[in-house]
């Protein structure tokens, strides 16, 4: 990799969390006892966090990266048209999801319950298949084709507009599924104050918010 083009290894990690936790809200909430309006409330608390960090992540290609590719290639722009017209798919998806989840969260109706199970698996399957995608033929035409600052926008852009705690959330998410070398490069490359926070604060917040979720301990 030339230094003068972007590294597109750090999207690999980040599509890892998104499979994982598509999967796992597709595995509990058909879970849920009809009428556990507790276990509702947390699932349905742990879906907007991943909704709001995917919708952040695509607006952020959206905006700042699909028209700069599309400017820039010739034979592969019906590859990035297909980007923008599967995040269009994965968007309604979640709009879906979205609509149903409020009532759901208030009652825990075992109709309601099954129908958002029906929801979540369609979700799951569009992000897949764009998820896959974008790894086989598009992040090679992001390191042809942009600079490693315009790709690095993107990023910056997300931490904007992301509060700080869920930044920690994020980040944790994104430490459970590094390799401990992709780990090392994530943790050195955060400034000082955010890497302290994290092994101060995130590290156990993180932990306690995948105990709720999940029953586990992991993280």
């Amino acid at each position: 990799m030339s230094a003068d083009r972007p590294d597109t290894h750090d999207m690999l990690v980040v599509h890892r969390v998104f499979r994982r936790e598509s999967r796992v809200l597709a595995e509990l909430v058909p879970t849920v006892a009809g009428g556990d309006v507790a276990r509702a409330r947390i699932l349905a608390a742990h879906h907007r966090d991943y909704a709001m960090g995917l919708h952040h992540h695509h607006t952020g290609e959206d905006d700042l990266i699909w028209p700069k590719l599309l400017a820039r290639v010739d034979l592969e722009a019906d590859l990035v048209i297909r980007m923008e017209h599967q995040h269009e798919r994965v968007q309604a998806g979640l709009d879906r999801i979205d609509a149903a989840l409020p009532e759901w969260e208030r009652t825990a109706d075992p109709a309601l319950r099954d129908h958002l199970a029906g929801l979540y698996a369609d979700h799951r399957a569009a992000l897949l298949e764009h998820l896959d995608d974008e790894e086989k033929h598009v992040l090679a035409l992001i390191e042809e084709h942009l600079t490693v600052a315009e790709y690095a926008a993107a990023g910056a852009r997300f931490a904007t507009e992301t509060p700080p705690d869920k930044l920690l959330l994020f980040l944790g998410a994104m430490l459970e599924e590094a390799t401990p070398a992709e780990r090392a490069h994530l943790l050195g490359n955060l400034p000082l104050p955010a890497r302290l926070a994290w092994f101060l604060v995130g590290r156990r917040r993180y932990r306690r918010r995948v105990a709720l979720v999940r029953g586990s301990s992991r993280g």
